[in-house]
């Protein structure tokens, strides 16, 4: 006698066999072929440097007071700042004599032998700089409240970006030259580019240390600084890949 499956069981059994179709890995797809890897591909690199006068000159004006009261020290720097700064202001010119105030620090001094404070020390600065060379250089000798702390001339931003195209056009040059000499050495009557990247660099100088100069010598009011702008290197790179044909 023959037994019909019944609903529930019809159900069990279809539930058993969605589990057990669940359970089995999906296939993976298969992975694509790889491209084959270019052939006659040689990498490279170009530069080209040029000089250029620099043209913005950086003076850093600074000096420093102690005293046993921290209010006291902190009026002599801010008087000393005040009267360096308002001869500075007369000189300031948009784009050509940029003043700025540096920093600005007071901090307590301590006794030998883990004492306590006996006193206060502090500082101040002030940053003069631009293309003026004449007025700044001038204004060296008028500042009588702070000292000469550092001067250097550098490569201002519109002088290096007025080089930086030319620069960069003479690498790409050398760069295609190169490129097509190669591929010729190699028995090759051609080249294409497959990758290539252009970057400038230089033209900017660090202000050097100079001797300090004493602030209060009046009779060298009228006295200007003397300095020479000496020149910068601007060069560009040119680096990439290019494939012979």
């Amino acid at each position: 006698m023959t037994t019909r499956p019944t609903a529930s069981s019809l159900s069990l059994l279809l539930a058993c066999a969605a589990t057990s179709a669940a359970a089995q890995p999906m296939p993976m797809p298969p992975m694509p072929p790889m491209p084959p890897a270019p052939q006659h591909v040689v990498s490279l690199t170009a530069t080209a440097t040029t000089e250029v006068v620099k043209d913005w000159l950086s003076i850093h004006f600074s000096t420093t007071r102690e005293g046993l009261d921290a209010a006291a020290v902190q009026s002599q720097l801010r008087q000393a700042l005040d009267v360096a700064l308002a001869e500075a202001r007369k000189i300031a010119k948009p784009g050509q004599v940029e003043v700025q105030t540096g920093g600005f620090s007071l901090y307590p001094r301590y006794a030998p032998k883990g004492g306590g404070i006996n006193g206060w020390q502090g500082s101040t600065e002030l940053i003069v700089q631009g293309r003026d060379t004449p007025a700044i250089s001038q204004l060296t000798g008028r500042v009588q409240t702070l000292s000469i702390a550092r001067v250097g001339f550098s490569l201002s931003r519109e002088a290096r970006e007025k080089v930086e195209a030319d620069v960069a056009a003479e690498a790409i040059v050398r760069f295609r030259s190169r490129a097509d000499a190669v591929s010729r050495q190699f028995g090759f009557t051609g080249y294409a580019v497959r990758e290539v990247t252009v970057a400038t660099e230089g033209g900017q100088t660090l202000p050097q240390p100079v001797m300090r100069m004493q602030a209060t010598r009046a009779a060298d009011a009228n006295e200007s600084l003397p300095v020479e702008a000496g020149k910068a290197l601007v060069t560009a790179t040119v680096s990439g890949s290019v494939q012979m044909k």
